[in-house]
Formats: C-alpha cells, sequence, structure tokens
C-alpha cells in the first residue's frame, strides 16, 4: 500500500474520530469511538487517482453504512486533507466479475449520486459478504464443521413399529437431499425418541456420499442466539448468506422459534432460499405443526410443503432390539429374561432405556459381577432411589432462596435489585449447569423470563465468578449445597 495513502487516511481517520458527535458522558463517548473503530477497523484505503479514492470493504453492509451514517464527517475529512471535489469509489469483497460503474460525488451536506462499486473478485471458494458464525472465514474457501456426532448414523439407528416409516423417508432423502418430494421433512415426537439421531443420520449419509455438500446441524436455540448477535452488530443480510451456503439444513426443536417474530421472520427468508434452490431441510420438533404456538402462518405453512413424520415412543419389541443392539456393540449379551425385564422397565423413551443400559454396564464393570436378573433389578432399584433425589429447577431455586434468605416470590419477580438480581442469575446459572433444561425452559421457570435473560445471566455468572471473589464464593458453596 502506499506509504503516502496510508499517512492522509490515518489523518482523515484521527480528523473524524475527534469530531464524533458530543456524547452525554464520557461512558457514551467511549461507546462511540469503539463503533467507530470497529468499522473503520476493516476499512482499508487501495487507491487515489486524480481525486478518485477507492476504499476497500468487507461486503455492501459497509459501504451503505458509511454512507448512511458517517458520510458527512468522512465528506469533511477528505476535503480537509486531500482537497475539493474528492470522488470516492467503494471495492467490495465479493466473488463476482469486475466491473464499474459511476462513482458518488461527495459533498459537504452528505448527499451522494446514486453510486455502484467496484466489484473485485476474491480467490475462489471465499465470498467478503458471508460471516460464518461457527468459524472466522479466511482467505481460503469457508470450512463449515457440521456438528455431526458420528454415534449417530442409520447403521446405529433401530427401526420398529414407531419410527419405521420416518426412517425409510429419511434414508430416502440421504440418497437424493433436495430432490425428493419430502421437502423439509419435519420429524416430531415426544422427548427422546430419537428425532435428533435420525435427522443427523441423514447429514452423516449425505457427507459420506457426496463430501463437497456442505451440511450444518444446529438447535433452535443456537440458530436464535446467532440471529440476536447478527442484529445486534446489523449483520442480518451476513448472517442470511452464510446459511444460503448451506445444502443440507438440519435444525433441532424447532418449536422454540414460538414467539420469536424477528427470528422467524430471518429464518423464512432463509428457508424459502434453500427450498428454491433445492436445498435440503430438516427440522425437529416436540409438536406437529400446526400445535406449535406462535409462529407465523407462513412458517407453519411451509412445515408442511414436504413431509412432517411421526416418531412414537418405541414399543416393548423395539426397546428389546435397542437394548440387544446397544450391548452387543459393547460385547454384552443379555438372556432373554433380562432383556425383557429391561425392555419392560423403561417405557417412556429410547434416552432413558440408553440411560438404564450405561448403569447396568457401569455397575457390572465396577463390581466386576457377572450380569444376572438379580443383579439388573438391583441396579433399577439403586436407579429409582437416586431419581427421587433428582437436581431440577425447582430444586435449585429452593436452595438459592434459603442460601441467600430470600423467598421463591422474589426470585421470581420482575425486581432489578441486586439482593434479589444476583441470586435470580446464578439460580438460571445453575439450572443450566445441572439440568437438561433448554434457555426457554429455564427462562419460563424462572418466572417468564425471556431464553435471551437466561443466556445472559449465565455468561455473566461464568465470567465473573472468575474475577470476582465474592461471586467465586457464591458459585462455590452453592454448588456443593446443590450436590448434597
Amino acid at each position: 500500500m502506499d506509504e503516502n495513502l496510508m499517512m492522509i487516511w490515518q489523518k482523515c481517520l484521527q480528523f473524524m474520530r475527534d469530531n464524533l458527535n458530543a456524547a452525554e458522558d464520557n461512558s457514551d463517548l467511549k461507546k462511540l469511538e469503539k463503533s467507530f473503530d470497529l468499522l473503520f477497523d476493516k476499512v482499508q484505503p487501495i487507491s487515489l487517482v486524480d481525486n478518485n479514492l477507492t476504499l476497500m470493504v468487507p461486503s455492501d453492509f459497509y459501504k451503505e453504512y458509511i454512507e448512511d451514517n458517517y458520510l458527512s464527517l468522512l465528506s469533511a475529512a477528505l476535503k480537509k486533507n486531500i482537497g475539493k471535489g474528492v470522488k470516492l469509489w467503494y471495492s467490495v469483497m465479493e466473488n463476482k466479475p469486475s466491473g464499474l460503474e459511476k462513482p458518488v460525488t461527495m459533498n459537504m451536506k452528505g448527499k451522494t449520486v446514486p453510486t455502484p462499486k467496484v466489484q473485485e473478485t476474491m480467490p475462489q471458494g471465499f465470498s467478503g459478504n458471508i460471516v460464518n458464525p461457527f468459524v472466522v472465514p479466511g482467505i481460503k474457501k469457508v470450512n463449515i464443521d457440521s456438528n455431526l456426532k458420528a454415534d449417530f448414523s442409520f447403521d446405529n439407528y433401530v427401526e420398529g413399529e414407531s419410527n419405521k416409516f420416518a426412517s425409510t423417508v429419511a434414508r430416502s432423502i440421504a440418497k437424493r437431499p433436495g430432490a425428493t418430494a419430502f421437502n423439509p421433512l419435519f420429524l416430531y415426537g415426544g422427548y427422546g425418541v430419537g428425532k435428533t439421531h435420525l435427522g443427523q443420520a441423514v447429514g452423516l449419509e449425505v457427507k459420506s456420499q457426496f463430501p463437497d455438500k456442505v451440511v450444518l446441524y444446529l438447535s433452535s436455540e443456537k440458530f436464535i442466539q446467532q440471529f440476536i448477535s447478527a442484529a445486534k452488530a446489523h449483520k442480518q443480510t451476513e448472517f442470511a448468506n452464510f446459511y444460503q451456503m448451506v445444502d443440507v439444513l438440519i435444525i433441532d426443536d424447532i418449536q422454540f422459534l414460538s414467539g420469536k417474530s424477528a427470528t422467524q421472520d430471518s429464518f423464512f427468508h432463509i428457508f424459502d432460499y434453500l427450498h428454491q434452490n433445492g436445498k435440503q431441510i430438516i427440522l425437529t420438533s416436540d409438536k406437529a405443526p400446526v400445535d406449535i404456538m406462535d409462529i407465523q402462518d407462513r412458517i407453519v405453512s411451509r412445515f408442511k410443503w414436504g413431509l412432517s413424520a411421526e416418531i412414537k415412543s418405541p414399543d416393548l419389541e423395539t426397546r428389546k432390539k435397542i437394548i440387544e443392539d446397544k450391548l452387543s456393540r459393547d460385547g454384552i449379551v443379555l438372556t432373554d429374561d433380562m432383556l425383557e425385564f429391561l425392555a419392560a422397565e423403561a417405557k417412556t423413551n429410547v434416552r432413558e432405556l440408553i440411560g438404564v443400559i450405561n448403569s447396568v454396564i457401569a455397575y457390572s464393570t465396577i463390581y466386576k459381577s457377572d450380569l444376572s436378573l438379580e443383579l439388573l433389578k438391583e441396579t433399577i432399584n439403586k436407579i429409582a432411589a437416586n431419581q427421587k433425589k433428582i437436581i431440577n429447577i425447582p430444586y435449585i431455586q429452593e436452595v438459592v432462596c434459603d442460601y441467600f434468605g430470600i423467598k421463591r416470590e422474589q426470585l421470581l419477580s420482575k425486581t432489578r435489585k441486586r439482593e434479589i438480581a444476583l441470586p435470580r442469575q446464578l439460580a438460571m446459572y445453575f439450572a443450566k449447569e445441572f439440568t437438561n433444561a433448554t434457555f426457554t425452559k429455564i427462562g419460563e421457570e424462572m418466572g417468564g423470563k425471556d431464553h435471551s435473560t437466561v443466556m445472559y445471566a449465565c455468561e455473566t455468572i461464568k465470567d465473573v465468578s472468575k474475577i470476582d471473589k465474592e461471586i467465586k464464593k457464591y458459585v462455590k458453596e452453592l454448588t456443593e449445597k446443590i450436590k448434597h
């Protein structure tokens, strides 16, 4: 880069920083300066020829944000350091053919002539206007982690009457993702019946058969969290651009979009783009599409475009197959009466069944005992006894309230007084640490708080406990009380 141009640009930046709009107090000014620095840190001057200044910007968003918010100030800075009549050009890092159009003519009032931009071709596979929420993109092709678990394959998925239809459809999709009538595939059913396993199995099979396809699995909570972050940074377009790169999108627990109107709007447009371009969409939910509350009608209608398949709790025979399959992979063989007993004990869902199996294996290994029907019964009884002492959200609330000497009604109230707000944040933090509850569920249990409030509380306690001795003490002592 030309050293003289860089010196001129640095003088322009300093002039702009010195003349930022006056804030009410120093803290506001610091925030304004920080925002300014974050924006212009990614803007670089690349040429100044005959009063034509070309700036390299990462995306259209930067160009538009500068013109909407800093054009008048930038005009003054350019006039002071370069002279009158400076024309501004933009070079946007997009993977598009190069092309020039009429540049902007700047003036002191900040008004501009409609302007196009210089398009620069970046190295193959990279587009500067795509922000990957999972990794920081580099010059090379963006590498996306699919977030798939190898154990959730079709080989490890046991079919039965409760899931045969859904499994058959899923296997068909894996052979021709986006090219069947089953798009989207909407899997619904109760907790722990294998929806996540089946959805990820499709993703794993697609990655195996079509290595170049971009497959992405994530929870709806992660999607919501990413959207909120993008919105705060005014990067909704970049957020959508990232998801438009995906060939197979698998979102778990889509029902948690309920009530999130802005996120729903973004999801709607991403859904439409992917569907129209032959990309596969797989969604899971604990409810059928028509039973999800506070979801836009246009989204519900799209859920119905493909196929909705219910996965029910496994029947006795399927549970026996699951047990046998799981234990055989660990080299353990049970007699028929043992299989019958275990399958009869775990009636609600697959996850509970796997938990029982793991407990039996662990007990047998630790105590070096041969598996027998009597040992199985003894282990199941111990599990049942321990479940009576299970740590849940009401129990955590009780411990926290007792520790701080406050009432549960105060903990669940809306007051922001520190003597209540801090215990509430700690209760949210421990609810996430000690239970499998989602942020949304914790919020509901904590007096109807929004899931983002819970996320903020968890992050705050986690960060502050590292530097604040008092909070660290609270976390340590409450951890011991909750455990015991």
